[in-house]
């Protein structure tokens, strides 16, 4: 597996990260992670490789964009110190564009999306082991729906920032994809946005996958 032994491994994002999680900081195991994909990778890495010790942090909050991880960057990451980071950050971004049109104080343009997500990337890149970007997803198969039209551009964003920063790429919207060819959008979320476990299941074997995790 590409993260190696005794590696601290934070997970930042928004509510699809956060699932519940302890505050102030939440690691260690059982309900402290959340109850989605985060607290499904410790429970992968912990039950099959003990031995390795990788100790996992969960820093999301619900409702964040990319602004909002700007305004805490220095505090909830910079701070805490980890060896390896995982970012999953874009759906608010281009939700509020959506569900609060006419808050046009609350969107975030493609190009504050992409101009901030890189600095923040390219400030901490250096003191980092490794780093995961994970791609914003809306469960949506139909690519003219606007809001997964929306999404697929912001999405190529972190992809391209990926091969910027040598950074190790989860297409999570590929991960759905796959799934929802079979699936209903709304057997794996609801609102197409929140998963459900199967959903966060997606998520997480998508993760696990993209690290070289093996069981």
């Amino acid at each position: 597996m590409k993260i190696q032994p005794n590696t601290k491994l934070l997970m930042l994002g928004d509510s699809i990260t956060d699932c519940g999680r302890v505050r102030p900081i939440a690691e260690a195991s059982g309900d402290a992670l959340g109850t989605g994909y985060v607290s499904l990778i410790n429970a992968c890495l912990t039950a099959t490789s003990p031995q390795a010790r990788i100790r996992i942090v969960n820093m999301g909050v619900s409702g964040n964009t990319v602004r909002d991880l700007a305004a805490r960057w220095s505090s909830d990451v910079v701070g805490l110190n980890p060896d390896w980071l995982s970012i999953l950050i874009g759906i608010n971004d281009v939700w509020r564009q959506f569900d609060t049109r006419l808050q046009i104080e609350d969107h975030i343009s493609l190009d504050e999306y992409a101009r901030t997500l890189e600095t923040l990337i390219r400030t901490t890149r250096p003191q980092l082991k490794g780093l995961v970007l994970m791609t914003p997803y809306f469960i949506e198969p139909n690519r003219a729906d606007p809001m997964r039209a929306k999404m697929d551009e912001y999405a190529a964003v972190v992809r391209k920032l990926a091969e910027r920063y040598q950074a190790i790429l989860v297409d999570t919207q590929a991960a759905f994809d796959s799934v929802s060819a079979e699936l209903h959008p709304m057997a794996l979320a609801g609102d197409r946005v929140h998963p459900n476990l199967t959903g966060h299941m997606i998520l997480a074997r998508a993760f696990l996958k993209a690290v070289d995790y093996t069981w």
